[in-house]
């Protein structure tokens, strides 16, 4: 018998931190431009007025999108770090009962506590930081928090999927601006929530159905308002 057996399966969890980024900020940039130009549109506006309404929208979501992003993952990983700090000073001053905390962990989860005290021992000679992060914590290397990465990609999406309704804005009448502006952004919306669960390995139809709709509710929210707006102006 082989040593090692071939693993050829794929997990998609070691997406998860670029991939809900990302997906994220293309949605929010179609979303939010989509629904800014469409408004901007309903009200009125001339052509140049609905585009430069689009590109500041776009310019200041994008910004947005990375400062929160990078703000927000920043904080988890000043949590993970703190707490792999703490648990690096308990392994210090109490090595005894930190392994004692693995074993039960193990035993809690099925294994006999003979067989619990052995992987945690074993664990505990190879790394002990990195078995208490993993099975204490639940902090991995796959999970942890990467905040400029997260900010980039969410940065980077959004400026491309404000870009989708910027393009169908600018090549469109203004007539049929808010039509065809809205009718492309949701399908984008579509397309890209069917893509991203793809990715993650979940349904592209619940995905894409739900993006959509509110998609579609947001458009026509900002759709009435600018008509409303437009109107009493």
């Amino acid at each position: 018998m082989p040593d090692r057996l071939p693993h050829g399966e794929t997990h998609f969890i070691s997406r998860i931190g670029w991939l809900r980024a990302a997906v994220l900020g293309a949605n929010d940039g179609i979303v939010s431009t989509a629904s800014l130009v469409v408004g901007v549109s309903a009200a009125a506006a001339s052509q140049q007025e609905v585009l430069l309404a689009g590109i500041a929208g776009m310019v200041a979501g994008a910004m947005s999108m990375a400062a929160g992003e990078y703000v927000s993952v920043s904080s988890q990983a000043d949590t993970e770090a703190a707490d792999l700090a703490r648990e690096e000073q308990e392994l210090r001053d109490e090595p005894e009962f930190e392994l004692h905390e693995l074993t039960e962990i193990y035993v809690e989860r099925g294994l006999s506590r003979e067989l619990a005290g052995e992987v945690a021992r074993q664990l505990t000679a190879r790394d002990p930081l990195a078995a208490h992060a993993r099975d204490e914590l639940g902090i991995s290397e796959i999970s942890t928090a990467r905040p400029i990465q997260a900010a980039l990609a969410s940065a980077a999406s959004f400026a491309i999927g404000a870009a989708l309704p910027l393009v169908v804005a600018a090549l469109s009448p203004l007539t049929l601006q808010a039509w065809s502006v809205s009718l492309a952004s949701l399908l984008c919306l579509a397309i890209l929530g069917a893509l991203g669960a793809r990715a993650g390995g979940a349904s592209p139809w619940r995905a894409a159905t739900r993006v959509t709709l509110w998609g579609a509710l947001a458009m026509l929210v900002t759709y009435g308002i600018g008509h409303l707006v437009g109107a009493v102006i």
